[in-house]
């Protein structure tokens, strides 16, 4: 007789389609997963009133719409599900305390992801005792909270280094606080006459040679294409950010090298100099050339396999 598969419930707010690989990663373990994407809800104000009011709302942190709305699709979601082994969070400030105790009710255990600095969505705190575990990207909120620390993940890999690229060095980012840091490390590639490709989602309009801006968000698909057609990748972190990024990881699962802004890497069992160059101050950005010369160096598997999402995931569900 078939055992039964556990059930997954994955609820997340996938901007940009990452935590599918979460959800993909344990289907291939076996489990029965269900993921609540709820980046894909729509919402539609019944009138100009109501759009009005929870401007007000929301600013106020009275209430919000919009959050009102995706708690309630969630719900009717998981309505018929009796049983789940275990739900796993990833963004969860976006719903209400009475939300997460209905799901977890239905849970053998409850796990809370936080990707981002809790000093950047601060609603966090109040959800923290709801949890059996909670995992964090940032060392000094894992401190202060008492959380378990986790990094983010590899989620694709490469085998074989191609023997030319397009471009010597690719970045993709919002419009936000960084600009004016990844402008001065653009000038300064470009000074240097490396080829780069460094495009920044804005609507606003661009005469730097040295950057591209584009209204339109990149898919999956898209972004990795760039990736595969770039030998070095440019990763700057935010204000006060000290965990890791995606740009991280997909430098070590697709072998190449990386120029970033945060220091805390050398931190890390990966971290070579051969294959990461920090930049130490933004004012005073000194790239030697022959990091842009030399090849990159492969990182011991045992290394490695511990960040593979295929691996990543076991600590959510043990």
């Amino acid at each position: 007789m078939q055992e039964e598969k556990k059930i997954i419930l994955l609820i997340t707010y996938d901007n940009w389609g990452f935590n599918q690989y979460i959800a993909d990663a344990l289907e291939g373990k076996n489990y029965d997963v269900k993921h609540i994407n709820f980046h894909s809800f729509r919402y539609k104000y019944p009138s100009f009133y109501h759009k009005a009011l929870n401007f007000f709302t929301k600013n106020l942190g009275i209430s919000n719409l919009k959050h009102i709305h995706y708690n309630k699709v969630i719900l009717g979601q998981i309505k018929n599900i009796k049983s789940i082994d275990t739900s796993i969070y990833i963004k969860a400030d976006f719903l209400s305390k009475k939300t997460i105790k209905a799901i977890n009710k239905k849970s053998r255990q409850s796990v809370l992801v936080i990707s981002d600095s809790i000093n950047r969505y601060p609603k966090t705190k109040n959800i923290l005792s709801l949890f059996d575990k909670v995992f964090s990207f940032e060392k000094k909120d894992c401190k202060k909270y008492n959380l378990r620390f986790k990094t983010n993940f590899i989620y694709k890999t490469i085998d074989n280094l191609p023997e030319n690229y397009k471009y010597k060095v690719f970045n993709i980012s919002s419009f936000d606080n960084r600009f004016p840091v990844i402008k001065k490390i653009a000038k300064s590639i470009y000074d240097m006459k490396i080829k780069s490709k460094i495009i920044i989602f804005t609507s606003k309009e661009n005469e730097e040679p040295y950057l591209e801006f584009s209204k339109n968000t990149l898919s999956i698909e898209e972004n990795n294409q760039f990736l595969e057609e770039s030998e070095i990748m440019l990763d700057v972190s935010r204000n006060g950010q000290e965990g890791l990024s995606f740009r991280v990881f997909e430098s070590l699962g697709l072998k190449k090298k990386l120029i970033t802004t945060n220091k805390d890497i050398v931190n890390y069992d990966f971290y070579n100099p051969e294959n990461i160059f920090v930049i130490e101050n933004v004012d005073d950005i000194t790239i030697p050339i022959a990091f842009f010369e030399t090849s990159y160096v492969d990182i011991p598997e045992n290394i490695l396999n511990k960040y593979f999402i295929q691996n990543w995931v076991d600590e959510l569900v043990e």
